[in-house]
């Protein structure tokens, strides 16, 4: 039951697309992760993400439409919606909350996919 400061959390790793665990809620995580560029289109199956914009500016792209996020704001992607997150800016920061289960890239593997999640620590 300890508070995070998200700034000192984001401040304890550098890489990009590579979400570390923040938090364990009920069957999902708290999930810090930094965008730079574009990432690759996917979806997930059985998983809903919430993606909350902590810092810098994010575009989630849909097949059919793009979504451009500020800070403060967030979109929830539904289950089985192919979707694209997109850094607007230099380096984006992004709190996700999503089941234990997601993995980063869904139906895709790539070089980007993350099986196994560092914790950052308390």
């Amino acid at each position: 039951m300890n508070k995070v400061n998200l700034t000192d959390a984001f401040a304890r790793f550098s890489d990009y697309w590579s979400p570390k665990i923040a938090g364990d809620l009920n069957d999902c995580q708290v999930k810090l992760v930094k965008l730079k560029g574009a990432f690759e289109w996917h979806h997930h199956d059985i998983e809903d993400e919430l993606f909350l914009v902590i810092a810098g500016r994010m575009r989630m792209g849909f097949r059919d439409r793009d979504v451009d996020l500020d800070p403060g704001e967030f979109i929830i992607v539904p289950r089985g919606v192919e979707h694209r997150p997109e850094a607007l800016d230099d380096e984006c920061h992004v709190m996700l909350l999503e089941p234990n289960t997601t993995i980063n890239t869904g139906n895709v593997t790539s070089d980007r996919t993350v099986t196994r999640l560092a914790r950052l620590a308390d």
